[in-house]
């Protein structure tokens, strides 16, 4: 195993949000940041940069070779030959989230997403004056299923965008074909352009396959808007760099009615050469990374069955992030404030990821194993102590 996992003083350490955010006694494990080191080779590509103090304007083809780096990645593990010349480098899949709204849509028009999600998507359509269409994922008892079914109902004449997020955060659900492919038909039969985050594409457990929606056939991929990058796969998410994907010449001219390609700016170097570095010679670390990940999954799977089964919980098939609904635990007050302030552990609050989300928390297990274990740990206890209070 690669030496990759940082201890609680490294992170302690560190000036990123995850760790500073609480006080000390408190152990996050809400936002979606790895506590890992990077990959090696991202640190020689931002190191060969400090060596030279090369921070000028990067070369003429960099975003060129973003791109093409991007389709390589894309045909070798997906088998989806993404067109490079209608990749948009972006600093974030946020800013894309907004500008396809504003561009696809206009005030008061429809936005569907699959909730509880990722809550950005929310702001967005609420910042930008969009309507959420609303249609959750089904619990079928195994696992968050899309309701289909449930999407025919809601989608009215005055829905434009079709958002999708798989794998999809906070569940960890890793749509199969048939679940897209259906997708796919009903945007194509309402019309609706499809804005499909699959930043989570790399983290992906055996036995589940990522499938991108774009590369389900042309009609599809005509509507669809692929949004990714390597920050979550190679934890380089300060570096700031994304890319949009267009999977037609159509609807890229159609977004850059709206948008000039120079109104959105332009991606960092640093940030740019890292991503570069990752998809070209990350893989080892990432599958290292990914046994860590299996193992961990596997830990609060067995914990929660042995210690906590009121609490509903599916293992997620990808991702590194589990969604934990703790209503049946008849907590006071909601899971997120009760474990913050009783266990002195940082979950992220369910009720962030809309309505459906409330009484749930999520929990980012991209940790060693000891730390993993002490959220686990005093989580039970403190379940244990209110029970013993109610008495």
């Amino acid at each position: 195993m690669e030496t990759f996992e940082l201890t609680i003083d490294e992170l302690r350490a560190r000036q990123g949000t995850k760790w500073t955010r609480y006080p000390a006694h408190i152990l996050p494990v809400w936002v979606a940041d790895m506590d890992f080191r990077a990959p090696e080779p991202v640190q020689a590509a931002i190191l060969r940069l400090v060596e030279r103090s090369d921070y000028g304007y990067g070369p003429l083809g960099a975003r060129d070779s973003l791109a093409a780096v991007f389709a390589d990645r894309m045909q070798e593990r997906y088998g989806w030959a993404a067109d490079p010349q209608l990749v948009l480098p972006i600093s974030e899949l946020i800013q894309a989230m907004y500008a396809t709204l504003i561009a696809y849509s206009a005030p008061g028009e429809g936005a569907v997403l699959q909730t509880p999600i990722y809550p950005p998507f929310l702001m967005a359509i609420e910042q930008t004056g969009r309507r959420l269409v609303d249609n959750p994922l089904r619990d079928d008892g195994t696992r968050y299923a899309l309701d289909i079914d449930g999407l025919r109902r809601v989608v009215d004449a005055g829905t434009r965008l079709l958002f999708l997020c798989n794998p999809h955060n906070p569940t960890g659900r890793v749509f199969e074909r048939a679940e897209l492919l259906a997708l796919g038909e009903l945007a194509v039969e309402r019309d609706l352009v499809i804005v499909a985050d699959e930043i989570h594409q790399d983290l992906v457990y055996p036995g589940h396959r990522h499938i991108p929606i774009a590369s389900l056939g042309p009609e599809i991929a005509a509507r669809t808007i692929t949004l990714t990058s390597a920050t979550k796969g190679f934890n380089i998410a300060g570096l700031r760099c994304a890319l949009m994907h267009f999977g037609s010449p159509a609807l890229k001219e159609r977004f850059h009615r709206v948008f000039p390609e120079r109104l959105l700016g332009a991606v960092n170097t640093i940030g740019l050469e890292a991503t570069i570095a990752a998809w070209r010679h990350g893989q080892p670390w990432l599958e290292a990374v990914l046994r860590r990940l299996h193992a961990n999954r596997d830990r609060v799977t067995a914990f929660l069955a042995a210690e906590l089964p009121e609490i509903t919980y599916y293992p997620p098939e990808g991702t590194y992030l589990a969604w934990l609904d703790c209503r049946r635990l008849a907590l006071p007050g909601s899971p997120y404030e009760f474990f913050l302030d009783q266990a002195g552990v940082a979950f992220g609050d369910g009720a962030a990821f809309g309505e459906h989300g409330r009484g749930c928390v999520r929990l980012n297990f991209a940790t060693a194993p000891d730390i993993l274990d002490q959220v686990l740990t005093r989580t039970a206890e403190a379940v244990k102590r209110a029970r013993l209070s109610r008495v």
